[in-house]
């Protein structure tokens, strides 16, 4: 295992992040105490750090089954948690991003977690009711009183994000250092404006569902049944799904990897700081997943599962590369200007 800073702050962090929202049985699917805590201890010894919860998750038992495999070990691990999600949803102040949640939440989450602080909180999603004002100087005083370290946000529009860090800058508060978003080779639309928005900002990406719910690891196409984690939030369908797969197989195949071991490792070469969550019911599962810290995709299997899986851009930024107008805005020369932004280098001709 690897590490990389999380986003703009001098954190680090494991360049795959465990996802435990398949920690408890409250909702019917997901793993057991026991199971929960091989999951864990095994991407413990494989060298990973970054834990990713909710207090949505599995009513809860997710967080309490974390603070007790944190025992005596807690400061060894970045824990990060969310809140906004409704835990009550007779109450109408149980859910939102507003001040009287954000506070009730993390004051549960601390109590599930066993600990007294968190080194990232997440806003789970974008509450419309609560003025990012407001949000932005409530994450600040719980930055302020210790009880978070670093913030992130998820499930927020690009423009807001963009607004809110500004606003944190401009103001002296605590900006958000993480974007937690879908990202995976069948859902590749933040590509037009989240992505952007993260690299501008510094921001780590965590990307969620990078396996498409089970879609990218082969095993329906092997017939075999489960629990799709997309099936409530369906992937894009700007390109053709099995023409996707299929490449991705073919890649797999080419390299002697299993299908998941390179759709992470697509993830992991993308522009910016990009942070694939992986879950997993079984400690296979998580074996797999782990061993694609250790593969490098070539430029020709890069360039195919770019290809294949690519979704358009759109207005503005499909009619801004088109030839004529790119030199009408830079003048004929503007292949040869070399741009340096955000925290790494990129061609005149993939920035504009």
């Amino acid at each position: 295992m690897r590490y990389t800073l999380f986003g703009r702050t001098g954190l680090r962090v494991s360049e795959l992040c465990l996802g435990t929202m398949t920690f408890g049985e409250d909702w019917g699917w997901g793993t057991g105490k026991e199971a929960s805590a091989r999951i864990f201890n095994a991407y413990a010894e494989a060298g990973g750090n970054f834990i990713d919860t909710a207090d949505l998750y599995t009513e809860g038992s997710s967080e309490r089954m974390l603070g007790e495999l944190l025992q005596d070990r807690r400061e060894r691990f970045v824990l990060a948690s969310k809140y906004t999600c409704a835990t009550d949803r007779r109450e109408v102040n149980a859910a939102g991003n507003h001040r009287k949640n954000l506070v009730q939440s993390v004051e549960a989450s601390l109590r599930r977690l066993g600990t007294d602080y968190l080194d990232i909180l997440w806003v789970h999603a974008r509450d419309n009711f609560t003025p990012v004002q407001e949000v932005m100087r409530a994450l600040d005083d719980l930055v302020r009183a210790g009880k978070v370290l670093h913030l992130g946000v998820s499930d927020w529009p690009a423009w807001e994000i963009a607004q809110a860090n500004t606003l944190a800058e401009l103001r002296g508060w605590t900006s958000f250092a993480g974007s937690q978003l879908r990202y995976s080779l069948l859902e590749r639309t933040p590509e037009r404006e989240l992505l952007p928005q993260a690299r501008a900002f510094d921001q780590a990406v965590l990307a969620w569902s990078p396996l498409a719910g089970g879609k990218l690891s082969g095993k329906y196409r092997r017939g075999e049944t489960g629990r799709l984690n997309s099936g409530n939030w369906q992937d894009h369908k700007e390109h053709n799904e099995d023409e996707v797969i299929g490449t991705l197989l073919a890649v797999a195949e080419q390299g002697g990897w299993s299908p998941a071991q390179v759709a992470l490792a697509w993830l992991r070469s993308r522009p910016g700081n990009v942070i694939p969550i992986i879950g997993a019911t079984k400690e296979s599962q998580l074996a797999d997943n782990l061993a694609a810290a250790a593969v490098t995709l070539d430029a020709d299997a890069l360039e195919r599962l770019d290809r294949v899986s690519a979704v358009p851009l759109g207005f503005p930024h499909d009619f801004l590369r088109e030839d004529g107008v790119r030199e009408n805005v830079y003048g004929e020369r503007w292949p040869e200007i070399d741009n340096r932004l955000s925290t790494y280098r990129r061609t005149a001709d993939e920035v504009l």
